[in-house]
């Protein structure tokens, strides 16, 4: 049974980190599994996948430009590509449709992984027809929460195409992670600074926006690590430096330290507009530090009861609660504590197995 996994990229967010951790826990199953680009400009996670060796990685094109993940041309590329597996398992938009009409007249069995509760499409009607077409495409629909499985249930009445396989982490790798000292990240962090971090792409879909004025409102020892990239970043960078926080506020870029981070600092935050079932999330709950979130699709059911929920873009209500959490030990511990015991749920071993399963009944059918 070979496996291909199709994906817009391996730049930073939370579908293109769940591969670069699952696909050498597949190979060591005994699936023999591969992955297609449809861009890259040497991203940290396709350099790490490389050094792992365990897979060969097809990248169709190699520039600068992210818009170059639109270019039809990819369509005869993947077409060709998918000939030599049995599934292909692809993951968001636009390889969703690219490889939906690449299989045609192929005849692959598909799978597609939705990991948002919502995108620009299925708010717009004119795309429902569009979107009942590329779905049909699909052998199967993994949904990677209950309540994305709602929702496209509802939109495009998939039926038992649908399955619910939440997305998982390696906790280990958080758990064994050898915290920094603080001055290690940067000179100019005191040991004494209350260090707030937050990982995430900078796409519309995040709120750092949200976060960086809740800074704005706390005293001068909070300071923020932003950890990741993406085509908002000038704009962010832009805002920081309007509220004169240029010395508070660090852009860290794409990292592969995550987990020493997250061990290293004292307040993790995830501000988002919506989310899937967000990885972040769970690393957040993780870390054995306390955890807040944005009170939205995807975190909702994550979060809550473990961490600290807040409503949706209020900087004033994320400062308040930071600040709490910053001058009550007690009250940071506890919360903390639930966020590690929740993070037991997504463990990366059961949502494997689970993929595993599904795959070999595709197979067989």
């Amino acid at each position: 049974m070979k496996i291909l996994h199709i994906i817009n990229s391996l730049t930073t967010g939370g579908a293109e980190k769940l591969l670069l951790d699952t696909i050498p826990l597949y190979r060591k199953a005994g699936i023999e599994m591969d992955i297609l680009l449809l861009w890259d400009n040497d991203f940290p996670f396709t350099k790490k996948l490389k050094e792992l060796n365990c897979c060969t990685i097809y990248i169709l094109k190699k520039s600068n430009n992210f818009k170059d993940i639109y270019s039809l041309s990819h369509i005869l590329r993947i077409r060709k590509i998918i000939k030599e597996y049995d599934i292909a398992h692809v993951h968001l938009f636009p390889t969703q449709y690219f490889a939906a009409v690449a299989n045609m007249g192929v005849g692959k069995k598909m799978i597609f992984t939705e990991h948002n509760t919502t995108n620009n499409r299925i708010k717009n009607k004119k795309y429902k027809l569009i979107e009942k077409f590329c779905y049909a495409q699909y052998n199967k629909l993994i949904c990677i929460s209950n309540e994305i499985f709602d929702i496209y249930n509802q939109y495009l009445g998939l039926g038992n195409k649908s399955v619910v396989i939440q997305n998982g982490v390696d906790l280990d790798k958080i758990k064994n992670a050898y915290p920094y000292g603080k001055m290690d990240i940067d000179k100019s962090i005191q040991e004494t600074d209350i260090l707030l971090l937050q990982v995430s792409a900078f796409r519309i879909q995040k709120d750092q926006d949200s976060l960086i004025k809740a800074l704005y409102n706390l005293p001068k020892h909070y300071k923020l690590l932003l950890v990741g990239d993406g085509e908002r970043r000038p704009e962010l960078e832009q805002l920081v430096k309007k509220l004169q926080l240029d010395n508070r506020v660090y852009f860290l870029g794409q990292r592969m330290d995550v987990p020493e981070l997250l061990r290293s600092v004292d307040i993790v935050v995830l501000a988002s507009h919506f989310e899937g079932l967000s990885l972040a999330s769970v690393e957040g709950l993780a870390s054995g530090k306390p955890f807040i979130a944005s009170d939205v699709p995807g975190l909702h059911e994550v979060v809550k009861d473990a961490g600290i929920l807040f409503k949706d873009g209020d900087e004033k209500e994320l400062s308040d609660i930071i600040l709490k959490l910053g001058e009550n030990s007690s009250f940071a511990q506890e919360t903390a504590q639930k966020g590690k015991k929740r993070s037991k749920e997504y463990d990366i071993t059961k949502m494997v197995q689970k993929h595993i399963e599904l795959y070999k009944s595709i197979y067989e059918a």
